[in-house]
């Protein structure tokens, strides 16, 4: 049996100089539509590219070996691989998801059970009476999120997979936030795991893409053919550029997870940071679990301005290395107002629950100077406290003086 190849080197490696036709070094990106059969009822490896694509089979392939998986199917969003777990599904199923999940799943989990397709229930699983309770229900799937988006949130995989196992349940869990460069959550004892490529995975923002890995080769060939039943699958330029990308993930976020400590350091020492979300931090409430089952700390957190949505306003129009958007994991650093942009879907209320306030920011910490990031990041916060500083003085002075406009 030879020895498992260390993961920077499958990252790097799979498919390197296997093409038989031309000698290729990096390979060939198959646009085809479709191939052709070698003979009448002699079809080849491929016949039709939403079936099957030899660039899609490259990526997959990669995916399996880094997440230590049975099968990878690849899909043409991360909220398109949350789906093709749910397809699983049928109407007399539940489903266990977290209660600060991403927004665009909230809104899938919940629009999928108004119309019947399955129920579901949304808890904090780290509130040990709340999860016992979910369980006792007997639910078919646990979907696990950690870190979460955007409080980063971290939930002990293990512990919470052999209890869901041990209800019946089958366990999904979404790692973008770490990719297998910072977690494998099969080796924890997932059935699933879900990625939004369009993040870490590619790391340059500029494709749209999702990916399923699965723990068992059935699971992994029932999911393959609902995505190519459903037509879901891939493209193949798109599975190029993110195997292009994939290749320095590792390199990447080593150098992107230094900066985010630093960074999370930073802000909480400033006067008008209130809170600070990153599971590197020894205060953080899930320290303990994340070192005990992430190889990092990742590049992702997030933070809380004591001057609610008018201070967030004002940091964010001060910026000027962070730009503002939503995604994440690409090579330059974003940032993100959850309650107006990736969870404004969530309502109001599911927010207050979840924890997410009008003061809270989300950073994605790219590639840039250490220097640069933390000036700019001075620069706004100094801004936004100067100008909660003056309202608070001006409210002072006159009660009755209407507040400036905080446009």
């Amino acid at each position: 049996m030879s020895k498992r190849r260390d993961p920077r080197t499958i990252a790097v490696n799979t498919g390197i100089a296997t093409d038989s036709a031309f000698g290729a070094v990096t390979p060939p990106i198959y646009l085809s539509s479709t191939f052709s059969f070698s003979g009448f009822e002699r079809p080849r490896a491929h016949d039709y590219s939403r079936t099957a694509n030899p660039s899609r089979d490259i990526l997959a392939n990669t995916l399996t070996e880094l997440e230590c998986g049975a099968g990878a199917v690849v899909v043409s969003s991360g909220m398109a691989a949350v789906d093709l777990v749910l397809s699983l599904l049928g109407p007399d199923d539940l489903v266990v998801a977290p209660h600060d999940c991403y927004g665009g799943t909230h809104r899938l989990l919940s629009l999928r059970r108004d119309r019947k397709h399955f129920d579901v229930i949304f808890v904090d699983q780290n509130n040990e009476e709340a999860l016992t309770a979910a369980l006792e229900q007997f639910p078919a799937l646990v979907l696990i999120e950690t870190p979460s988006n955007p409080l980063m949130r971290v939930v002990n995989i293990r512990a919470v997979t052999e209890r869901a196992k041990a209800a019946g349940a089958k366990v999904a869990v979404d790692n973008t936030f770490l990719s297998p460069a910072l977690q494998r959550p099969i080796h924890l004892g997932a059935d699933f795991v879900i990625h939004s490529t369009t993040k870490y995975l590619n790391g340059h923002s500029d494709v749209v893409g999702g990916a399923v890995i699965a723990a068992d080769k059935t699971d992994a060939e029932i999911l393959a053919a609902w995505a190519n039943t459903c037509g879901v699958t891939a493209p193949a330029f798109d599975c190029y550029l993110t195997l292009r990308g994939l290749r320095t993930l590792f390199a990447r976020i080593e150098r992107q997870q230094i900066t985010a400590m630093k960074i999370a350091e930073y802000l909480q020492g400033h006067c008008a940071v209130a809170a600070v979300h990153y599971p590197g931090l020894a205060s953080h409430p899930g320290h303990a679990v994340a070192r005990s089952q992430q190889s990092g700390f990742g590049a992702m957190l997030s933070f809380e301005l004591a001057g609610g949505v008018s201070a967030a306003r004002r940091f964010v129009e001060s910026l000027s290395v962070f730009t503002l958007a939503e995604s994440l994991g690409g090579i330059e650093s974003l940032v993100a107002h959850p309650a107006t942009m990736t969870h404004l879907g969530m309502g109001p209320e599911a927010r207050r629950v979840a924890g997410i306030t009008d003061g809270l920011l989300r950073l994605s910490i790219g590639l840039e100077a250490e220097s640069d990031l933390i000036d700019d990041l001075k620069c706004a916060l100094d801004a936004a406290h100067a100008r909660a500083h003056d309202v608070h003085e001006n409210s002072l002075m006159d009660p009755l003086e209407p507040l400036a406009s905080q446009s």
